[in-house]
């Protein structure tokens, strides 16, 4: 072996016949040097592992671009390294892992999670859900949604959504928190991230089971009150009573959804809760009601101020709907010379429950009124769930003419329907 000198380095060439020759400098030992058959010299550094007893090697850099006192310089750190007991090659090998870890983690930052889990899981889910989904996490957490997804720590999320909770805002809070974890949840089972800072916080969305439902009464109340309505509100608000449907699926109605004689009504999976379409039965009286609406060429939509979308502005809806049923309440007190009394709170989601706990009331079985909700029946679990088919069609659209005629006061042709009492 020589000594390397750069004139003896010049000369080293590869014997004719073989693909490369490997030297060794005896000033430094451990520095070697690869010349290949294209003139190529890489010096190299060699070691023994005392582990295995093998040898290793690691390539320090090609001639010309590294000179020999730098060659022996670095062969001399890799080589003081091992006496120190650490391998080189490994931690250059934990250096690149270590490297690419963080790429990988600088790449997927909150906001392209976000955007993943739209694109590839909630495009499953209904539109509505989706979009309010990705909404309430953008809006909650959108000057760090730059930040790597990795690196959201489960403090300041905390922090974040205390804040709401402290705003009143503790069911936005609750709604976001999940939102938020099932996205990273969903990172997670794809091996895109190690851990969830959303898991176990201690933030939990506050119940709201509703338990209103509308006395007799109230429930004419609205129906009187809904026919002062502007159009095509006041039909939607009677719509909304009579097929006991959700308020997003009435509003997004259209006529292709109708059947040729008006009698039913199926709405899409796309547009259900539970993603499965629904026949509703349309009453004479729900039939009568859709007989108002003006049908404009070439729209599909039947509520709709744009031809393009669905009415919205529900809560504007429901402050007129309120003001409509104190100006019956106050003529009935004028008449009466009684006090007016105040409207006790209610949603529009609560005709649903008012519908139904009247059928009930009427001996409709559970299972038929489960079914006109689009519900799975508490009574059909287990393995009737599976094998229980029959959708009860004729007894749904039962029960939906009696509860029109209780709910309008018309003449019924079922004996067991008694029309709710009607406002002097």
């Amino acid at each position: 072996m020589p000594k390397f000198t750069d004139r003896t380095l010049a000369q080293l060439s590869v014997v004719p016949g073989k693909k490369d020759r490997l030297v060794f400098d005896t000033a430094c030992p451990g520095l070697g040097v690869r010349v290949t058959a294209k003139g190529t010299k890489c010096f190299i550094a060699q070691w023994t592992d005392p582990a295995t007893k093998r040898k290793q090697r690691e390539p320090l850099g090609v001639w010309g671009s590294l000179t020999l006192d730098q060659a022996r310089d670095a062969a001399r750190v890799r080589l003081g390294t091992v006496a120190k007991g650490i391998n080189p090659r490994v931690e250059r090998q934990k250096a690149k892992a270590e490297a690419d870890r963080e790429r990988a983690e600088s790449a997927l930052t909150f906001d392209r999670l976000v955007s993943d889990w739209a694109a590839l899981h909630l495009v499953r889910r209904r539109p509505r859900y989706a979009a309010e989904a990705e909404r309430a996490v953008r809006h909650a957490f959108g000057d760090i949604m730059h930040r790597p997804a990795a690196r959201i720590t489960k403090g300041e999320i905390t922090d974040r959504l205390d804040s709401m909770v402290k705003a009143g805002k503790a069911t936005t809070a609750g709604r976001t928190m999940a939102y938020s974890r099932a996205a990273f949840t969903w990172a997670q089972k794809r091996g895109k991230l190690d851990h969830n800072p959303f898991a176990g916080l201690p933030i939990t969305a506050p119940t709201n089971q509703r338990e209103r439902a509308l006395s007799d009464v109230e429930a004419r109340e609205v129906w009187a009150a809904s026919a002062a309505l502007t159009a095509p509100v006041g039909a939607f608000i009677r719509l909304l009573m009579l097929t006991l449907a959700r308020r997003d699926e009435v509003a997004g109605m259209c006529w292709s959804e109708l059947s040729a004689d008006g009698s039913e009504w199926v709405i899409p999976g796309k547009r259900t809760k539970n993603g499965k379409p629904h026949l509703v039965h349309l009453s004479s009286i729900a039939r009568g009601v859709l007989s108002t609406i003006d049908r404009v060429a070439d729209q599909d939509l039947v509520f709709s101020t744009t031809g393009k979308t669905p009415i919205s502005g529900f809560s504007g809806f429901k402050r007129d709907l309120d003001k409509a049923i104190m100006a019956i309440r106050e003529a009935e007190a004028a008449k009466n010379a009684s006090r007016v009394e105040p409207i006790e709170p209610f949603v529009l989601h609560d005709f649903r429950r008012t519908g139904v706990t009247t059928l009930a009331a009427m001996g409709f079985d559970s299972i038929v009124v489960d079914k006109l909700l689009n519900h799975q029946p508490s009574k059909l679990r287990g393995v009737a769930a599976v094998y229980q088919r029959h959708e009860f069609g004729a007894e749904r659209a039962r029960a939906l003419d009696a509860w029109a005629v209780a709910l309008t006061g018309a003449p019924s042709v079922h004996d067991n329907v008694t029309p709710f009492r009607a406002l002097a």
